[in-house]
């Protein structure tokens, strides 16, 4: 047995409508199954299905009691420090969904490069954005990482 990829992100939103809007209207997310489980004192929950139909994004309400790694930010200026870091997305021109995550309400973290990393150089074009709910997301041009395949 070998994990087979990546199922899903779970994120507790601060305003759950907000934050299905951004990934929906913004990423291109579909809305999938949605559900509440009192137990877990979960009023609202739902995922969200990328366009592949691969991977998905769980989203939570506010109150939700979900196990979670690192620490939350005490405000928005806060920076929560924990395992995960960003969140990173395949798109065609990383430039073009930065515009417009800025847009529909996303705040600049780093601005559309063309970065050289690593000997031999990978070129890697991407942007950064903070998410109206706070994740940082990365936008990535289609890269090979698999060193392998560079033979």
């Amino acid at each position: 047995m070998s994990v087979r990829g990546l199922a899903h992100v779970a994120i507790q939103a601060n305003d759950y409508q907000g934050t299905i809007r951004f990934y929906t209207e913004v990423l291109g997310f579909t809305r999938g199954h949605h559900w509440s489980l009192p137990s877990f004192q979960i009023k609202e929950a739902c995922m969200l299905v990328s366009a592949d139909r691969r991977t998905c994004i769980e989203i939570f309400d506010r109150e939700a009691v979900i196990p979670a790694q690192g620490k939350k930010a005490a405000s928005e200026e806060e920076i929560a420090h924990g395992a995960l870091l960003h969140l990173a997305f395949y798109v065609d021109d990383a430039e073009e969904v930065y515009h417009k995550a800025l847009a529909h309400g996303a705040k600049i973290c780093a601005e559309p490069s063309r970065l050289s990393l690593g000997q031999p150089p990978l070129i890697v074009n991407n942007a950064l954005i903070y998410s109206p709910n706070g994740e940082v997301i990365e936008f990535i041009e289609e890269v090979d990482f698999n060193v392998s395949s560079h033979k």
